[in-house]
Protein backbone atom coordinates (compact mmCIF):
# COMPACT_ATOMS: atom_id res chain seq x y z
CA UNK A 1 0.00 0.00 0.00
CA UNK A 2 0.93 3.37 -0.86
CA UNK A 3 1.50 5.81 1.92
CA UNK A 4 1.45 9.70 1.18
CA UNK A 5 3.04 12.39 3.75
CA UNK A 6 1.50 15.46 3.84
CA UNK A 7 2.01 18.78 2.00
CA UNK A 8 4.19 20.47 5.00
CA UNK A 9 4.12 23.86 5.70
CA UNK A 10 6.34 25.69 7.91
CA UNK A 11 6.08 25.88 11.39
CA UNK A 12 4.56 29.17 12.98
CA UNK A 13 6.58 31.78 14.60
CA UNK A 14 5.05 32.58 18.24
CA UNK A 15 5.87 36.42 19.28
CA UNK A 16 5.90 35.70 23.07
CA UNK A 17 4.53 39.45 22.94
CA UNK A 18 3.93 40.86 26.75
CA UNK A 19 1.26 39.29 28.72
CA UNK A 20 0.92 36.21 26.38
CA UNK A 21 0.65 32.64 26.99
CA UNK A 22 3.77 31.55 25.21
CA UNK A 23 5.64 34.03 27.31
CA UNK A 24 4.31 32.59 30.43
CA UNK A 25 5.21 28.82 29.34
CA UNK A 26 8.76 29.92 28.16
CA UNK A 27 9.39 32.17 31.01
CA UNK A 28 8.26 28.87 33.39
CA UNK A 29 10.78 26.43 31.65
CA UNK A 30 13.12 28.86 32.26
CA UNK A 31 12.77 29.05 35.84
CA UNK A 32 12.44 25.37 35.78
CA UNK A 33 16.03 24.09 33.86
CA UNK A 34 17.76 26.93 35.81
CA UNK A 35 17.03 25.24 39.34
CA UNK A 36 17.77 21.66 37.99
CA UNK A 37 21.27 20.34 37.38
CA UNK A 38 21.40 17.26 34.72
CA UNK A 39 23.42 14.30 34.46
CA UNK A 40 24.15 13.84 31.00
CA UNK A 41 25.03 10.38 29.11
CA UNK A 42 26.23 9.16 26.42
CA UNK A 43 23.46 7.32 24.60
CA UNK A 44 24.66 4.11 22.88
CA UNK A 45 21.83 1.71 21.57
CA UNK A 46 19.02 3.32 23.24
CA UNK A 47 21.06 2.81 26.70
CA UNK A 48 22.64 5.75 28.92
CA UNK A 49 26.22 5.39 29.29
CA UNK A 50 28.01 6.83 31.59
CA UNK A 51 31.94 7.35 31.64
CA UNK A 52 33.33 8.77 34.76
CA UNK A 53 35.15 11.88 32.36
CA UNK A 54 32.79 14.21 32.54
CA UNK A 55 32.61 18.33 31.39
CA UNK A 56 29.96 21.14 32.54
CA UNK A 57 27.52 22.93 30.75
CA UNK A 58 27.36 26.34 32.00
CA UNK A 59 25.31 29.46 30.55
CA UNK A 60 27.43 31.83 28.57
CA UNK A 61 25.80 34.98 30.25
CA UNK A 62 26.53 33.45 33.43
CA UNK A 63 29.65 30.94 33.39
CA UNK A 64 29.33 30.41 37.10
CA UNK A 65 26.02 28.94 36.36
CA UNK A 66 26.45 25.08 36.08
CA UNK A 67 23.51 23.73 33.81
CA UNK A 68 24.48 20.13 33.00
CA UNK A 69 27.61 17.21 34.12
CA UNK A 70 27.99 14.95 30.57
CA UNK A 71 30.05 12.41 30.15
CA UNK A 72 32.37 11.99 27.64
CA UNK A 73 32.69 8.72 25.66
CA UNK A 74 35.50 6.78 26.41
CA UNK A 75 37.52 4.91 23.67
CA UNK A 76 35.56 1.49 24.58
CA UNK A 77 32.04 3.86 24.11
CA UNK A 78 33.00 4.81 20.87
CA UNK A 79 33.60 1.09 19.46
CA UNK A 80 30.28 0.24 21.01
CA UNK A 81 28.83 2.56 19.84
CA UNK A 82 30.06 1.98 15.72
CA UNK A 83 29.32 -2.01 16.69
CA UNK A 84 26.16 -0.72 17.23
CA UNK A 85 25.03 1.30 14.42
CA UNK A 86 26.60 -1.55 12.46
CA UNK A 87 24.25 -4.08 14.23
CA UNK A 88 21.14 -2.47 13.81
CA UNK A 89 21.72 -1.00 10.48
CA UNK A 90 20.03 -3.45 8.42
CA UNK A 91 16.50 -4.09 10.10
CA UNK A 92 16.45 -0.09 10.24
CA UNK A 93 17.01 -0.20 6.60
CA UNK A 94 13.74 -2.62 5.52
CA UNK A 95 12.20 -0.83 7.75
CA UNK A 96 9.12 0.63 5.19
CA UNK A 97 9.30 4.71 4.59
CA UNK A 98 6.24 5.31 5.72
CA UNK A 99 7.14 3.83 9.67
CA UNK A 100 10.54 5.84 9.49
CA UNK A 101 8.85 8.98 8.38
CA UNK A 102 6.65 8.55 11.22
CA UNK A 103 8.83 8.75 13.77
CA UNK A 104 10.01 11.71 12.85
CA UNK A 105 6.98 13.22 12.14
CA UNK A 106 5.99 12.64 15.92
CA UNK A 107 8.91 14.00 16.71
CA UNK A 108 8.08 16.94 15.08
CA UNK A 109 4.60 17.31 16.83
CA UNK A 110 5.81 16.59 20.25
CA UNK A 111 8.69 19.53 19.12
CA UNK A 112 5.61 22.04 18.53
CA UNK A 113 3.74 20.85 21.18
CA UNK A 114 5.29 19.12 24.38
CA UNK A 115 8.76 20.04 24.19
CA UNK A 116 8.69 23.23 22.64
CA UNK A 117 9.11 25.61 25.50
CA UNK A 118 11.17 22.61 27.18
CA UNK A 119 13.67 23.01 23.94
CA UNK A 120 13.92 26.47 23.34
CA UNK A 121 14.83 27.66 27.07
CA UNK A 122 17.13 24.72 26.78
CA UNK A 123 18.90 26.26 23.79
CA UNK A 124 18.51 29.85 25.17
CA UNK A 125 20.28 28.91 28.98
CA UNK A 126 23.43 26.83 27.12
CA UNK A 127 23.84 28.57 23.87
CA UNK A 128 22.58 32.39 24.79
CA UNK A 129 19.94 33.10 22.82
CA UNK A 130 17.32 35.36 23.13
CA UNK A 131 13.22 34.21 22.92
CA UNK A 132 13.18 34.79 19.49
CA UNK A 133 16.32 33.50 17.95
CA UNK A 134 15.33 30.16 19.91
CA UNK A 135 12.06 29.98 18.33
CA UNK A 136 12.68 30.11 15.08
CA UNK A 137 16.15 28.08 15.60
CA UNK A 138 15.06 25.02 18.59
CA UNK A 139 11.40 25.23 17.69
CA UNK A 140 10.45 26.07 14.19
CA UNK A 141 13.35 25.11 12.14
CA UNK A 142 13.93 21.85 13.75
CA UNK A 143 10.16 20.96 13.52
CA UNK A 144 11.01 22.10 9.87
CA UNK A 145 13.36 19.97 9.00
CA UNK A 146 11.51 16.98 10.58
CA UNK A 147 8.54 17.62 8.15
CA UNK A 148 9.48 18.62 5.27
CA UNK A 149 12.35 16.14 5.22
CA UNK A 150 9.81 13.50 5.22
CA UNK A 151 8.13 15.13 2.27
CA UNK A 152 11.12 15.64 0.24
CA UNK A 153 12.22 11.68 0.48
CA UNK A 154 9.00 10.88 -0.56
CA UNK A 155 9.41 12.56 -3.52
CA UNK A 156 12.77 10.76 -4.03
CA UNK A 157 11.61 7.83 -3.71
CA UNK A 158 8.35 8.74 -6.63
CA UNK A 159 11.54 9.05 -8.94
CA UNK A 160 11.14 5.86 -11.22
CA UNK A 161 12.24 5.12 -15.10
CA UNK A 162 10.23 6.48 -17.68
CA UNK A 163 9.73 3.74 -20.05
CA UNK A 164 9.37 0.26 -19.12
CA UNK A 165 9.12 -1.81 -22.38
CA UNK A 166 6.57 -4.38 -23.18
CA UNK A 167 7.11 -7.74 -21.22
CA UNK A 168 9.55 -5.83 -18.78
CA UNK A 169 9.56 -3.67 -15.54
CA UNK A 170 11.91 -1.32 -14.63
CA UNK A 171 12.39 0.31 -11.50
CA UNK A 172 14.63 2.26 -9.02
CA UNK A 173 15.21 1.45 -5.12
CA UNK A 174 17.01 3.85 -3.33
CA UNK A 175 18.93 1.96 -0.72
CA UNK A 176 20.52 3.37 2.47
CA UNK A 177 24.14 3.91 2.41
CA UNK A 178 26.40 0.44 3.19
CA UNK A 179 27.40 1.49 6.68
CA UNK A 180 26.96 4.13 9.07
CA UNK A 181 26.72 8.19 9.11
CA UNK A 182 28.69 10.43 11.22
CA UNK A 183 27.39 13.28 12.25
CA UNK A 184 29.64 16.50 13.10
CA UNK A 185 26.86 19.09 14.75
CA UNK A 186 27.82 23.14 15.45
CA UNK A 187 27.11 25.21 19.05
CA UNK A 188 25.48 27.43 17.23
CA UNK A 189 21.87 25.97 15.74
CA UNK A 190 20.02 23.46 17.18
CA UNK A 191 17.98 22.97 14.28
CA UNK A 192 21.38 22.23 12.38
CA UNK A 193 22.13 19.41 15.19
CA UNK A 194 18.68 17.92 15.26
CA UNK A 195 18.98 17.79 11.15
CA UNK A 196 22.60 16.24 11.01
CA UNK A 197 21.56 12.95 12.31
CA UNK A 198 18.15 12.68 11.34
CA UNK A 199 18.39 13.34 7.71
CA UNK A 200 20.41 9.99 7.08
CA UNK A 201 18.72 8.09 9.67
CA UNK A 202 15.64 9.43 7.65
CA UNK A 203 16.82 7.37 4.66
CA UNK A 204 17.41 3.93 6.15
CA UNK A 205 21.10 5.22 7.82
CA UNK A 206 22.38 4.59 11.11
CA UNK A 207 24.16 7.24 12.55
CA UNK A 208 27.02 8.38 15.16
CA UNK A 209 26.28 11.54 16.66
CA UNK A 210 29.40 13.73 18.04
CA UNK A 211 27.60 17.15 19.47
CA UNK A 212 29.48 20.04 20.14
CA UNK A 213 30.71 20.46 23.92
CA UNK A 214 29.18 24.10 23.99
CA UNK A 215 25.61 22.39 23.08
CA UNK A 216 25.61 18.52 24.53
CA UNK A 217 22.33 20.31 26.76
CA UNK A 218 20.04 20.75 24.13
CA UNK A 219 21.57 17.82 22.27
CA UNK A 220 20.59 15.78 25.37
CA UNK A 221 16.75 17.51 25.21
CA UNK A 222 16.63 16.07 20.75
CA UNK A 223 17.80 12.90 21.88
CA UNK A 224 14.64 12.67 24.45
CA UNK A 225 12.32 13.87 21.81
CA UNK A 226 13.64 11.12 19.03
CA UNK A 227 13.36 8.23 22.17
CA UNK A 228 9.87 9.44 22.55
CA UNK A 229 8.65 9.39 19.17
CA UNK A 230 9.66 5.64 18.42
CA UNK A 231 13.40 6.12 17.38
CA UNK A 232 14.69 2.51 17.45
CA UNK A 233 17.44 1.71 20.01
CA UNK A 234 20.88 2.31 18.33
CA UNK A 235 19.66 4.22 15.21
CA UNK A 236 21.40 7.17 16.59
CA UNK A 237 24.16 6.96 19.07
CA UNK A 238 24.63 10.34 20.95
CA UNK A 239 28.27 10.37 22.16
CA UNK A 240 29.43 13.44 23.83
CA UNK A 241 33.48 14.02 23.96
CA UNK A 242 36.61 15.15 22.02
CA UNK A 243 36.41 15.45 18.94
CA UNK A 244 40.06 14.59 17.83
CA UNK A 245 39.43 11.09 20.04
CA UNK A 246 36.07 10.26 18.47
CA UNK A 247 37.15 11.23 15.00
CA UNK A 248 39.92 9.04 15.01
CA UNK A 249 38.20 5.55 16.02
CA UNK A 250 35.02 6.27 13.75
CA UNK A 251 36.91 7.48 10.79
CA UNK A 252 39.08 4.29 11.20
CA UNK A 253 35.80 2.41 10.91
CA UNK A 254 35.93 0.57 7.51
CA UNK A 255 31.81 0.58 7.95
CA UNK A 256 32.14 4.58 7.54
CA UNK A 257 29.94 5.11 4.82
CA UNK A 258 29.28 8.99 5.24
CA UNK A 259 29.92 12.50 7.17
CA UNK A 260 27.55 15.14 7.98
CA UNK A 261 29.04 18.30 9.25
CA UNK A 262 28.46 21.94 9.96
CA UNK A 263 31.91 23.70 11.59
CA UNK A 264 34.67 25.48 10.62
CA UNK A 265 36.57 25.12 7.14
CA UNK A 266 39.80 23.95 8.96
CA UNK A 267 38.14 20.80 10.80
CA UNK A 268 36.33 20.40 7.91
CA UNK A 269 39.39 20.08 5.92
CA UNK A 270 41.15 17.82 7.79
CA UNK A 271 38.05 15.50 8.02
CA UNK A 272 38.66 15.53 4.25
CA UNK A 273 42.55 14.99 4.51
CA UNK A 274 41.94 11.96 6.92
CA UNK A 275 39.06 10.48 4.69
CA UNK A 276 41.26 10.29 1.29
CA UNK A 277 44.17 8.91 3.61
CA UNK A 278 42.50 6.05 4.90
CA UNK A 279 40.47 5.78 1.64
CA UNK A 280 41.91 2.15 1.18
CA UNK A 281 40.26 1.54 4.20
CA UNK A 282 37.01 1.96 3.64
CA UNK A 283 33.84 -0.32 2.35
CA UNK A 284 32.66 2.34 -0.01
CA UNK A 285 33.45 5.56 -0.90
CA UNK A 286 32.39 8.06 1.87
CA UNK A 287 30.14 10.79 1.37
CA UNK A 288 31.29 14.40 2.73
CA UNK A 289 29.05 16.81 3.08
CA UNK A 290 30.01 19.70 5.13
CA UNK A 291 28.29 22.92 5.77
CA UNK A 292 31.55 25.41 7.17
CA UNK A 293 32.52 29.05 6.73
CA UNK A 294 31.37 32.17 5.61
CA UNK A 295 32.53 35.86 5.32
CA UNK A 296 29.50 36.88 4.33
CA UNK A 297 28.79 40.45 3.02
CA UNK A 298 26.15 43.22 2.06
CA UNK A 299 26.95 45.18 -1.05
CA UNK A 300 24.82 48.51 -1.17
CA UNK A 301 24.67 50.85 -4.10
CA UNK A 302 23.49 54.47 -4.35
CA UNK A 303 19.98 53.62 -4.55
CA UNK A 304 19.71 51.80 -1.86
CA UNK A 305 17.00 52.10 0.98
CA UNK A 306 19.21 53.33 3.74
CA UNK A 307 17.01 52.79 6.42
CA UNK A 308 16.53 49.68 4.90
CA UNK A 309 20.21 48.28 4.37
CA UNK A 310 21.10 49.70 8.05
CA UNK A 311 18.25 47.38 9.69
CA UNK A 312 19.31 44.56 7.45
CA UNK A 313 22.89 45.18 8.59
CA UNK A 314 22.37 45.16 12.85
CA UNK A 315 20.24 42.34 12.69
CA UNK A 316 22.42 40.75 10.09
CA UNK A 317 25.95 41.60 11.93
CA UNK A 318 25.23 41.52 15.34
CA UNK A 319 21.61 38.71 15.63
CA UNK A 320 23.00 36.47 18.18
CA UNK A 321 26.35 37.79 18.67
CA UNK A 322 27.63 37.31 14.65
CA UNK A 323 27.23 33.70 15.44
CA UNK A 324 26.02 32.32 12.74
CA UNK A 325 28.09 31.32 9.30
CA UNK A 326 25.84 33.25 7.46
CA UNK A 327 26.26 36.68 9.54
CA UNK A 328 26.92 39.84 7.86
CA UNK A 329 30.82 40.72 8.26
CA UNK A 330 30.99 43.18 5.70
CA UNK A 331 29.81 46.12 4.19
CA UNK A 332 31.09 47.60 0.79
CA UNK A 333 28.62 51.30 0.77
CA UNK A 334 29.35 54.16 -1.43
CA UNK A 335 30.50 57.25 0.07
CA UNK A 336 27.43 59.09 -1.21
CA UNK A 337 24.97 57.12 1.24
CA UNK A 338 27.67 55.98 4.29
CA UNK A 339 27.28 59.09 6.87
CA UNK A 340 23.29 58.39 6.30
CA UNK A 341 23.59 55.09 6.84
CA UNK A 342 25.86 55.20 10.28
CA UNK A 343 23.62 58.28 11.47
CA UNK A 344 20.91 55.30 11.50
CA UNK A 345 22.87 52.49 12.86
CA UNK A 346 24.47 54.61 15.70
CA UNK A 347 20.71 55.50 16.58
CA UNK A 348 19.51 52.19 16.43
CA UNK A 349 22.77 50.74 18.73
CA UNK A 350 22.01 53.44 21.26
CA UNK A 351 19.02 52.06 21.98
CA UNK A 352 19.99 47.90 21.44
CA UNK A 353 20.48 46.18 25.04
CA UNK A 354 22.70 43.46 25.63
CA UNK A 355 22.47 41.14 28.86
CA UNK A 356 21.07 37.74 30.51
CA UNK A 357 18.75 35.40 28.04
CA UNK A 358 16.08 36.13 31.17
CA UNK A 359 16.06 39.97 30.63
CA UNK A 360 13.27 39.35 26.95
CA UNK A 361 14.26 43.25 26.32
CA UNK A 362 18.17 42.51 25.46
CA UNK A 363 19.13 42.03 21.93
CA UNK A 364 22.38 41.02 22.24
CA UNK A 365 23.75 38.42 24.55
CA UNK A 366 27.11 36.17 25.11
CA UNK A 367 29.14 35.12 22.62
CA UNK A 368 29.80 30.75 23.52
CA UNK A 369 32.76 30.00 25.88
CA UNK A 370 35.90 31.87 26.57
CA UNK A 371 37.81 30.39 23.46
CA UNK A 372 35.32 32.46 21.23
CA UNK A 373 35.47 35.69 23.37
CA UNK A 374 39.17 36.04 23.63
CA UNK A 375 39.27 35.23 19.34
CA UNK A 376 37.02 37.80 18.67
CA UNK A 377 38.59 39.85 21.56
CA UNK A 378 41.88 39.38 19.42
CA UNK A 379 40.43 41.15 16.16
CA UNK A 380 39.49 44.06 18.23
CA UNK A 381 42.41 44.27 19.80
CA UNK A 382 44.12 44.47 16.08
CA UNK A 383 41.85 46.33 14.63
CA UNK A 384 42.66 49.25 17.43
CA UNK A 385 46.22 49.31 16.64
CA UNK A 386 45.77 49.06 12.77
CA UNK A 387 46.66 52.80 10.89
CA UNK A 388 44.29 51.54 8.10
CA UNK A 389 41.53 50.80 10.37
CA UNK A 390 39.19 52.41 12.68
CA UNK A 391 36.40 51.23 15.43
CA UNK A 392 33.54 53.71 15.19
CA UNK A 393 31.28 51.74 16.91
CA UNK A 394 31.67 49.31 20.11
CA UNK A 395 34.83 47.19 20.56
CA UNK A 396 34.44 46.60 24.24
CA UNK A 397 33.97 43.56 25.75
CA UNK A 398 33.34 41.94 29.26
CA UNK A 399 33.71 38.28 30.65
CA UNK A 400 33.44 39.43 34.20
CA UNK A 401 30.16 37.53 34.77
CA UNK A 402 29.21 36.39 30.74
CA UNK A 403 31.21 36.50 27.70
CA UNK A 404 30.14 39.84 26.15
CA UNK A 405 31.47 41.54 23.47
CA UNK A 406 30.01 44.61 22.46
CA UNK A 407 28.52 45.06 18.87
CA UNK A 408 31.26 46.65 16.75
CA UNK A 409 31.34 48.60 13.64
CA UNK A 410 34.95 49.03 12.21
CA UNK A 411 36.12 51.09 9.50
CA UNK A 412 38.98 50.40 6.98
CA UNK A 413 40.05 51.51 3.78
CA UNK A 414 42.07 48.87 2.83
CA UNK A 415 39.38 46.25 1.20
CA UNK A 416 42.16 43.21 1.99
CA UNK A 417 41.96 44.52 6.01
CA UNK A 418 42.38 40.90 7.96
CA UNK A 419 38.64 41.54 9.32
CA UNK A 420 37.26 42.12 5.30
CA UNK A 421 38.94 38.42 4.80
CA UNK A 422 38.94 36.08 8.02
CA UNK A 423 36.08 34.51 9.40
CA UNK A 424 35.43 36.04 13.26
CA UNK A 425 31.83 34.61 13.96
CA UNK A 426 31.58 37.71 17.00
CA UNK A 427 29.23 40.48 16.69
CA UNK A 428 31.88 42.66 14.26
CA UNK A 429 30.99 44.30 10.87
CA UNK A 430 33.70 45.81 8.48
CA UNK A 431 32.65 48.72 6.51
CA UNK A 432 34.89 49.64 3.03
CA UNK A 433 33.82 52.81 1.15
CA UNK A 434 34.01 53.10 -2.34
CA UNK A 435 33.68 55.73 -4.79
CA UNK A 436 30.51 55.67 -6.45
CA UNK A 437 31.59 55.35 -10.04
CA UNK A 438 33.56 52.10 -8.44
CA UNK A 439 30.51 50.27 -8.28
CA UNK A 440 31.33 47.59 -10.79
CA UNK A 441 34.97 47.07 -10.03
CA UNK A 442 34.23 47.04 -6.26
CA UNK A 443 31.95 44.24 -6.98
CA UNK A 444 34.65 42.33 -8.93
CA UNK A 445 36.56 43.31 -5.34
CA UNK A 446 34.25 41.50 -3.47
CA UNK A 447 34.10 38.42 -5.44
CA UNK A 448 37.86 37.95 -4.88
CA UNK A 449 38.69 39.06 -1.35
CA UNK A 450 37.02 35.87 0.45
CA UNK A 451 37.86 32.45 0.16
CA UNK A 452 33.96 31.58 1.12
CA UNK A 453 31.03 31.55 -0.66
CA UNK A 454 28.31 30.64 1.70
CA UNK A 455 25.68 33.81 1.81
CA UNK A 456 25.27 37.86 0.68
CA UNK A 457 23.50 39.78 -0.87
CA UNK A 458 22.83 43.53 -2.72
CA UNK A 459 20.49 46.58 -1.97
CA UNK A 460 19.52 48.69 -4.29
CA UNK A 461 16.31 50.19 -5.59
CA UNK A 462 18.38 50.34 -9.33
CA UNK A 463 17.30 46.96 -11.58
CA UNK A 464 20.04 47.18 -13.51
CA UNK A 465 22.39 47.35 -10.66
CA UNK A 466 20.49 44.72 -9.15
CA UNK A 467 21.30 42.65 -12.53
CA UNK A 468 24.75 43.45 -12.53
CA UNK A 469 25.33 42.44 -8.72
CA UNK A 470 23.33 39.32 -9.23
CA UNK A 471 25.68 37.95 -11.99
CA UNK A 472 29.35 39.57 -10.78
CA UNK A 473 28.22 38.05 -7.79
CA UNK A 474 27.17 34.50 -9.00
CA UNK A 475 29.67 32.26 -7.48
CA UNK A 476 30.78 34.32 -4.67
CA UNK A 477 27.18 32.79 -2.11
CA UNK A 478 25.13 29.97 -2.62
CA UNK A 479 22.51 32.32 -0.72
CA UNK A 480 21.66 35.36 -2.07
CA UNK A 481 19.54 37.76 -1.08
CA UNK A 482 18.29 41.05 -2.58
CA UNK A 483 17.25 44.03 -0.34
CA UNK A 484 17.26 41.44 2.44
CA UNK A 485 20.40 40.75 5.31
CA UNK A 486 22.01 37.67 4.35
CA UNK A 487 20.81 35.32 7.35
CA UNK A 488 17.38 33.66 7.93
CA UNK A 489 16.88 30.88 5.33
CA UNK A 490 13.76 29.01 6.08
CA UNK A 491 13.41 25.15 5.41
CA UNK A 492 11.41 24.66 1.98
CA UNK A 493 12.27 28.25 0.77
CA UNK A 494 15.73 28.96 0.59
CA UNK A 495 17.40 25.93 1.40
CA UNK A 496 20.71 26.30 2.42
CA UNK A 497 24.50 25.85 1.60
CA UNK A 498 27.83 27.11 0.16
CA UNK A 499 30.69 26.90 -2.64
CA UNK A 500 34.02 27.26 -2.36
CA UNK A 501 35.91 27.59 1.01
CA UNK A 502 32.27 27.30 2.76
CA UNK A 503 31.25 23.56 1.79
CA UNK A 504 29.77 21.18 -0.61
CA UNK A 505 26.68 23.28 -1.27
CA UNK A 506 24.27 20.39 -0.62
CA UNK A 507 21.68 22.45 0.68
CA UNK A 508 20.08 21.64 3.88
CA UNK A 509 16.06 21.73 3.45
CA UNK A 510 15.61 20.36 0.48
CA UNK A 511 15.80 17.27 -1.28
CA UNK A 512 19.43 17.59 -2.41
CA UNK A 513 20.99 17.06 0.81
CA UNK A 514 18.68 13.74 1.29
CA UNK A 515 19.97 12.68 -1.65
CA UNK A 516 23.49 12.09 -0.61
CA UNK A 517 22.50 9.67 1.72
CA UNK A 518 21.11 6.96 -0.80
CA UNK A 519 22.58 4.49 -3.04
CA UNK A 520 20.38 4.19 -5.57
CA UNK A 521 20.10 0.73 -7.71
CA UNK A 522 18.50 0.20 -10.85
CA UNK A 523 16.16 -3.02 -10.94
CA UNK A 524 14.68 -4.85 -14.59
CA UNK A 525 12.31 -7.57 -14.48
CA UNK A 526 11.83 -9.58 -17.50
CA UNK A 527 8.39 -10.65 -17.83
CA UNK A 528 9.54 -13.32 -20.81
CA UNK A 529 12.52 -14.09 -21.26
CA UNK A 530 14.50 -14.86 -24.53
CA UNK A 531 14.76 -18.93 -24.72
CA UNK A 532 17.05 -18.54 -27.75
CA UNK A 533 20.65 -17.10 -27.94
CA UNK A 534 20.58 -16.43 -31.66
CA UNK A 535 19.73 -12.76 -33.43
CA UNK A 536 17.48 -12.02 -36.57
CA UNK A 537 20.93 -10.49 -38.06
CA UNK A 538 22.43 -14.13 -38.01
CA UNK A 539 19.35 -15.95 -39.96
CA UNK A 540 20.36 -16.17 -43.54
CA UNK A 541 18.70 -15.19 -46.37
Amino acid sequence: MFFSVPVPTNEPVFTYGPGSVQRKELAASLKDLSSQHFEIPAIIGGKPVYSGSTQKCICPHDHQHILATYHKASEKDILNAIDTAVQVRRDWEDMPFYHRSAIFLKAAELLSTKYRYILNAATMLCQSKNIHQAEIDSACELIDFWRFNAYFAQKIYEQQPLISPKGEWNFSEYRALEGFVFAITPFNFTAIAGNLPTAPALMGNTVIWKPAGTAVYSGYFIMKILQEAGLPDGVINFIPGSGAQIGKFVMDSPHLAGIHFTGSTGVFNQIWKQTTENIHKYKSYPRLVGETGGKDFIFAHPSSDIRALAVACLRGAFEYQGQKCSAASRLYIPESIYEPWLKHMSEMQDEVRMGDVQDFGALINAVIDKDSYENIKSYLDYAKAAPDATIIRGGNCDDSRGYFIEPTIIKTDNPAFRTMQEEIFGPVLTVYVYNDDDFESTLALCDQTSPYGLTGSIFAQDRNAICTAYNVLRHSAGNFYINDKPTGAVVGQQPFGGGRSSGTNDKAGSALNLQRWISARSIKENFVPATNFDYPFMMKD
